[in-house]
């Protein structure tokens, strides 16, 4: 537990600058996060082809860069080419590569690069961006801290023995009332000191709490259910005590997306 709390001390002003300034600052820091993801995923999968996995760097640089000069209505030829070249080299290369080795470079970016640009969407929306980007993280971390103490605490019936025997149907409740209630404390908030304008925007908030924590939940269990396929205890060691990035921020990677649609289609 020490560990882990140093480690989190360490991690906050990594986490804070970024999401306080946006702008190129969060777009670099999120990118090398993207490529430092990308890399534990390969390795959690045993990627040993230097040219899938060059594709796949080359992909997430690409997306960013399409991100950066706001050209994303070309994201869906982007897509195309890149998993027609996936399947062009492994024509070329067979019998050396498999199906497995496309899937896992296609799926990897989704699930790591595609994810996690959506706390840089939410960031980027010049009307509640800078205030909302927060809920992303209230919601996950708070959701997994309440959820942790609630379940050492009163858990007794399992959530997914075959996932995470560790984690309680208690806990989940907890971290699921947890975090809608940090969230509309936030939201009031942001009333308070008029940054939202309209109190119908808690329900919102209230939602975004709820149904975020378990999508983050659903997040953390299917890290989980990768590390248990793949026969590795963390992603990574790069933060002592959490284990690698994606160790950190699976949860994150469920929530962020949600947060924005929530953001696009109720809020703005």
């Amino acid at each position: 537990m020490k560990t882990r709390i140093i480690s989190s001390i360490i991690a906050l002003p990594i986490l804070l600058v970024p999401l306080i300034f946006g702008g190129n600052i969060l777009t670099l820091i999120l990118f090398l996060v993207s490529i430092l993801g990308l890399y534990e995923f390969y390795r959690a999968y045993k990627v040993n082809s230097l040219i899938y996995k060059s594709i796949g760097y080359i992909a997430a640089v690409s997306y960013y860069c399409i991100l950066i000069i706001d050209k994303s209505e070309y994201l869906q030829e982007f897509f195309g080419i890149f998993f027609l070249i996936l399947l062009i080299i492994y024509v070329f290369m067979y019998p050396r590569y498999n199906l497995k080795d496309i899937m896992i470079i296609f799926i990897g970016f989704f699930y790591v690069v595609y994810l996690l640009s959506y706390i840089m969407l939410v960031r980027n929306n010049e009307l509640y961006g800078a205030w909302l980007v927060w809920l992303i993280f209230i919601v996950a971390f708070g959701s997994d801290t309440v959820a942790y103490f609630v379940g050492i605490t009163f858990g007794k019936h399992k959530l997914a023995v075959k996932l995470s025997p560790k984690k309680s149907i208690e806990g989940s409740i907890g971290g699921i009332v947890g975090a809608i209630i940090l969230s509309v404390i936030y939201g009031c908030i942001l009333l308070k000191i008029g940054k939202l304008s309209d109190t119908i925007i808690l329900i919102s908030f209230a939602v975004i709490g709820g149904v975020g924590s378990i999508l983050g939940q659903i997040g953390d269990l299917a890290a989980s259910g990768m590390k248990r396929q793949t026969s590795i205890k963390d992603f990574g060691t790069i933060m002592p005590g959490h284990g690698g990035i994606l160790d950190r921020l699976d949860s994150i990677i469920f929530t962020a997306p949600f947060v924005y649609y929530i953001m696009k289609f109720f809020i703005i």
